[in-house]
Parts: structure tokens; C-alpha cells; sequence
């Protein structure tokens, strides 16, 4: 509504219900009743007061609902007029699509990925033991429970957005009442008023607590939890690559009656891992009963999946696969690009074989030994194999600074520029192969294809270089945090440059220039860089030993 007037839309919701936009098409006396109920800290503030989980069933009178129902229902009464009275069209924005789904799947994923797997782990046997533990576990206040109970029988009857919408306010009511015990600050759970700071997710989860260390995470942390459960709330409510479920909730961007069951399956059970978590000892039964324990195994060894670094690690596998596709790809007789003036010579091909040995001599020692041989360094080193056992290494995702997430995103744009290199080769091939079959290729074109055929066999050597560079990196990509200013700009500016050489080849390899001697002269430049920055020590690998 306020895009039929304004431009750029108010974040947060109060500053939307003061807009004059909004006071244009509704009337200013309507926005001031929807600021006393909805959108003001000095109102009833019942938006944030309910979504935030501080008022129990108990404390909402039954006015309040029928008064929110008539307002928006009014709303769309006055809506409706003016749209007649300025023949404007109201348009109305997409629903968000949870995409990728299978990335959402958690609980029990390290035994099956088969969803339907995990809905026997949520079968009516494990719910009715959720609604026990809601009963015993320290986890629920107990004026909340009836919200529990009614999470759990919205989920049993397929009505999983409700499910969802219940749950979320209580598991940071029970979190609050988590971090109110373990920093000792009770009056952190008072709610929401004008002169006292709202205690929600963002908070709970951080490092420090009033210059001191928050000592939440620690106790989610424990016993054998490793960071498994705030890996999973930053993954599913906060990360900006992940489904940020409360997020678009909250804030009416999703189709309640389209809404996943995966997602609500996620949520549910990580609901009961810490009602689990949370208990006294007298439940030990359920937490060992086989439909509970997996769930709490998969809470334990949880790893985030939409930081940065863990779309990085994604990243990087997905393009050498795209290159591993390299070699399948259609291609003239080699014989053919030996009749090429200008290729039939070797010498710039051994300088660029020799420049590719020396660097992986410098890396040798930062590679696991079942990665190395030295019969075949190049083609031992330069392998999906080596990048897989490198991305499986646990990286801290939690807390990262600055400093990380600036060389994250430097290093996730190469990684992408790579790619797109590989799908530019991938296309170029197979149509020039077809032209060339079909005979429909100039003199011209036809020395321009097989001057690819030649160019790209170490176009691929320095790609994969390039991605193995940046994953031996990525393991160690805290120690950046440990290089004083000076250094750290030098480290940005090298792979910077770095990245200039992928986008310029994203250019050269394109269809429409396919500019492969040029190709091959930024490969050498490239080569030449990398080699002064491993001869001068300059990588976090070589400042970790």
C-alpha cells in the first residue's frame, strides 16, 4: 500500500505506521489507532509483545483480538475505496519461496536424507513425548505451556505455518529464560516496555553481554552439544543466505497455507532437542528413547550451512564439479590443433606446466599426504578429492569478525567467477564442436576453436589452482584477524587482483569475445602473482606453521 505513493518503503514497522503515505490512503485517525495497538513502544505494542513471546495466553483479553480483526477488516474497506476514488492498482508482491528445501534438512540427516524418514521421527509417539517433556522440562515457563501444547496439535493436523508461528515466540522465551539465569540478570525478562531494552534473539545470541562475555552459548554448548544448537538458530533465523523463517513471518512475506511441511519439521524437532536439553534427570528414558535420541545426535552434530563460509565450501565443490566436466566435453583430434601456427612450439606450455609445479611445491606441506604424489604432483594436488577433504574440516562459524567475513566475500566472488568461466568453456565447446561436425565454421573460427581446445586444458590447471588456493585458505581464514593492518591490505589487495583475473577471463571466454590468446597471456599473469605471494610467504597457511 505505502508503494502506491512512496518510493523506498520503511523498514521498521513503526516507522511505517507514521508514514504520511499510509495516512494518505487510510486517514491519519485510523494510523494513530494502529500505532496504540500495533506500533509503538509507548502503546500496547502488541505486535512485538506477542511475536517476542512476552505475554502469555492468560494476559491477551479477547477484546484486543476482535478489535485487530475489525481493524484490518476495515482497513481493507478504506483500501478498497481508495483504489476506486485514484484508479490505481494495488500490486501485490510475490510470496517468498523457501528454495532448496533438501538444505533444510537436518533431523536425522546423518542417518538418512529421506524425509519421510524423519516424519516417523515425528510420528504421534514423538509428539505425545514432546508434550510430556513440555510438562517437566526447565525450558518452558509454565504460563507459556498452552502455547506449546497448541504448536504440537497444529502440526499433528497439517497446519504447519501456525505450527511455526507459535513456536518461534516460545523457543526465545525459552532461550530469554536461559540467558536471564545464566548471566543473572532476572529483570531481563520483564517485557517489553518504552524505558526497558527488549531481550530478543539477536541479543541472546551474541558474544558479549555488556562488555562481558555471554554466557549462553556456553550452556546450549553443553554436555557434548559442541555449538551444534546455535549453529542451527543463526542458520534458520538470521543468516542472510537462509531461510531467516522468522524473519518472513514476521513480517507477512510467506503463504501460510503453502507453507512446508520440511521447514516445520525443523523446527519442531530442534524444539524438542531443547526441551530434551532442558530437563531434569528423571527424563533420562526419553532422551533415550529411539525416537528422541537420533533427533538429539543430529542437534550434536549440527554445522551451519548458510554462513558464508559454509556457502563458500558449496561454492567451490560445485564449480570443480562443473570442471571435472571438462575432459566428457566433444573435441576435434588432437592432431588438428598441432597444425596451428603458433601451437605446433611447447615453450610457453612448459613455462606454464613449470610455473604450476613450483606453486604446488610451496603448498605441499599444507596438503593432507594422501593428497600428494610426488610421480604426479599437479594432477595428485588439483583434484575434487582434495577439496572435499579440505571443506569437510570444521571451520568456527560463529562470531566471525570483520576481517573474515570481508575476505569471505573476496574469496566468494572468485570462486563464482570461476565458475562462470567453466560454464562459458562448457557452452563454447559443445557448440563449436557442432559447428565444426557440421562444417558450418570460417577459416577464422576454425583456428579460433582449436586455439580453445589448446588454451583450455590450462585454463582448467589454473582454475583448479586457484580453488584449491582459496579452500587451503579458507581453513585458516581466522588467522587473518592475527596480520597487523598493513599486512591484512596487502593479503585483500593480492586477492583482489586475483580476482580481476577471473572476471577478465569471464570476459575472454565468453561466446561473444572468445579471446583465447589473451586467455592464455592473463593465465601466465595470473600464475606469476600467485607464485610471488607463495615465494614471499604471504598466505595464512604458511603464517599458521
Amino acid at each position: 500500500v505505502y508503494l502506491l505513493i512512496g518510493k523506498d518503503c520503511p523498514f521498521l514497522l513503526r516507522d511505517l505506521l507514521a508514514s504520511e503515505q499510509l495516512a494518505v490512503v487510510f486517514g491519519q485517525a485510523v494510523m494513530n489507532i494502529l500505532r496504540i495497538f500495533i506500533g509503538s513502544p509507548y502503546g500496547l505494542n502488541l505486535r512485538n509483545v506477542l511475536w517476542h513471546g512476552f505475554a502469555s495466553p492468560q494476559e491477551i483479553p479477547a477484546k484486543y483480538c476482535a478489535m485487530l480483526l475489525f481493524l484490518t477488516a476495515g482497513l481493507g474497506q478504506l483500501l478498497q475505496t481508495y483504489l476506486l476514488q485514484t484508479k490505481c492498482t494495488l500490486v501485490h508482491r510475490p510470496y517468498v519461496i523457501f528454495i532448496s528445501l533438501e538444505e533444510l534438512d537436518v533431523f536425522p540427516g546423518k542417518y538418512l536424507t529421506i524425509s519421510n524418514f524423519l516424519l516417523c521421527y515425528l510420528n504421534h509417539e514423538a509428539l505425545s513425548i514432546a508434550e510430556e517433556l513440555v510438562k517437566r522440562s526447565s525450558f518452558v515457563l509454565k504460563t507459556m505451556s498452552p502455547f506449546w501444547m497448541a504448536a504440537l496439535t497444529a502440526f499433528q493436523q497439517s497446519r504447519y505455518a501456525d505450527c511455526v508461528i507459535l513456536l518461534l515466540p516460545q523457543l526465545e522465551v525459552g532461550l530469554r529464560l536461559l540467558f536471564t539465569r545464566t548471566n543473572k540478570c532476572p529483570n531481563r525478562m520483564l517485557t517489553a516496555e518504552p524505558s526497558a531494552l527488549y531481550t530478543t534473539f539477536d541479543e541472546m545470541l551474541a558474544k558479549h553481554l555488556d562488555n562481558e562475555i555471554n554466557q549462553l552459548p556456553a550452556i546450549l554448548e553443553e554436555p557434548a552439544m559442541a555449538s551444534g544448537l546455535e549453529e542451527f538458530l543463526w542458520d534458520f533465523l538470521n543468516h542472510q543466505e537462509g531461510p531467516r523463517i522468522r524473519d518472513r513471518l514476521s513480517h507477512g512475506e510467506v503463504n501460510l497455507k503453502a507453507f512446508p511441511r520440511k521447514v516445520a519439521n525443523q523446527i519442531v524437532a530442534f524444539a524438542v532437542t531443547l526441551l530434551c536439553r532442558f530437563s531434569d534427570e528423571d527424563v533420562f528414558a526419553f532422551k533415550e528413547h529411539m525416537v528422541i535420541k537420533p533427533l538429539m545426535n543430529c542437534a550434536s552434530c549440527y554445522r551451519a550451512r548458510f554462513h558464508p563460509i559454509s556457502r563458500l565450501k558449496k561454492q567451490v565443490l560445485e564449480c570443480m564439479k562443473s570442471i571435472r566436466l571438462w575432459p566428457e566435453l566433444p573435441a576435434v583430434p588432437e592432431e588438428h590443433i598441432q597444425t596451428i601456427k603458433g601451437l605446433e612450439g611447447n615453450t610457453e606450455d612448459s613455462t606454464l606446466i613449470l610455473m604450476v609445479s613450483e606453486i604446488i611445491s610451496q603448498l605441499q606441506q599444507y596438503i593432507p599426504q594422501d593428497c600428494y604424489s610426488l610421480d604426479d604432483p599437479i594432477n595428485s594436488v588439483l583434484t575434487e578429492r582434495l577439496l572435499i577433504e579440505l571443506c569437510d574440516t570444521h571451520i568456527c562459524t560463529l562470531y566471525s569478525p570483520r576481517p573474515v567475513l570481508e575476505v569471505l566475500v573476496v574469496f566468494r566472488k572468485i570462486s563464482t567467477q570461476c565458475h562462470q568461466v567453466s560454464e562459458h568453456v562448457i557452452a563454447s565447446a559443445e557448440l563449436r564442436y557442432k559447428q565444426w561436425m557440421s562444417k558450418t565454421l570460417r577459416s577464422r573460427q576454425r583456428h579460433n576453436y582449436l586455439r580453445m581446445l589448446n588454451s583450455i586444458k590450462f585454463l582448467s590447471l589454473v582454475l583448479r589452482l586457484i580453488l584449491v588456493l582459496i579452500t587451503l585458505e579458507l581453513v585458516n581464514i581466522h588467522l587473518v584477524c592475527k596480520r597487523n593492518p598493513f599486512d591484512y591490505q596487502q593479503y585483500l589487495k593480492f586477492f583482489k587482483s586475483v580476482l580481476q583475473y577471473t572476471e577478465n577471463l569471464v570476459t575472454y571466454t565468453s561466446p561473444e569475445k572468445n579471446k583465447w590468446d589473451e586467455t592464455m597471456e592473463l593465465i601466465n599473469k595470473a600464475l606469476i602473482k600467485i607464485r610471488k605471494m607463495t615465494d614471499r610467504k604471504l598466505t595464512l597457511m604458511q603464517l599458521a606453521t
